[in-house]
């Protein structure tokens, strides 16, 4: 009976899922039994910990587990590092870059891994990819059908910290601003600081218009990280019990 019952929960689960669009050629989203977690968030949003956090917490449950993340295709990673360094890339080659490197990994990691049933967590999704776009003048109709290939996640976490914060954060680790993380491609102010705050957001603004198409839930991420984490367990306790 309590087999019987753990195969109706997953049937459940197994049923909800879907691609956002066309998806792969062959691949039945019914058969992935493994869960998907996004935590998406901007650099110095507390992401890294929380992924940490959690994979302690999902092994210590017995769950296999498994990451990915942007800029970790074993296709493209390295040509997209190397051509960043230039700050060259024109926003379509940069946003073509990144799509590969997302349909690599999703692929030959995300849906092998979904299919032995392991719990995949990924380092940001399409969201960030599909919002700095946006914020650079790409067709959101255009991106939407890019992104088609994607798979649902069965939970979306994403990260707010205010562009304020950020900054301060990001100087406790490092010594500069990102060239790219502060929007300086797009022209915004010559002042590194200042282009920063006003590409950051543009990208917080963004965020919540996807997070009305995509359902996302938007985290306090100003919170000590052992609150944050309280919650974020409690959402995805939730979902692995096929609620």
């Amino acid at each position: 009976m309590k087999a019987a019952g753990q195969n109706q929960k997953m049937a459940r689960r197994r049923g909800a899922r879907r691609f956002y669009g066309h998806g792969l050629p062959g691949v039945d989203p019914e058969r992935l039994a493994g869960t998907l977690i996004v935590i998406e968030g901007a650099d110095g949003s507390g992401r890294s910990t929380q992924l940490d956090l959690l994979v302690e917490w999902l092994e210590n449950r017995g769950h296999a587990t498994a990451q990915v993340g942007l800029k970790r295709s074993t296709l493209v990673s390295e040509e997209l590092q190397r051509a960043q360094q230039g700050n060259i890339l024109s926003r379509t080659t940069l946003s073509l870059f990144y799509a590969t490197d997302f349909a690599d990994q999703l692929e030959n990691s995300i849906l092998p891994a979904l299919k032995a049933g392991f719990v995949v967590l990924a380092d940001r999704y399409i969201y960030t990819l599909m919002a700095r776009d946006m914020v650079r003048g790409m067709d959101e109709a255009w991106l939407r059908n890019l992104y088609g290939l994607a798979l649902e996640p069965d939970v979306v976490f994403y990260l707010h910290v205010p562009p304020a914060e950020l900054v301060q954060r990001t100087f406790a680790k490092n010594a500069t601003l990102d060239y790219w993380e502060s929007g300086m491609d797009l022209g915004l102010s010559r002042d590194m600081f200042d282009s920063f705050m006003k590409y950051q957001t543009a990208m917080q603004k963004t965020f919540r218009s996807l997070q009305a198409s995509y359902g996302f839930t938007i985290v306090d991420g100003l919170r000590p990280a052992e609150v944050i984490n309280a919650e974020l367990r409690k959402k995805i306790g939730t979902v692995l019990a096929g609620k």
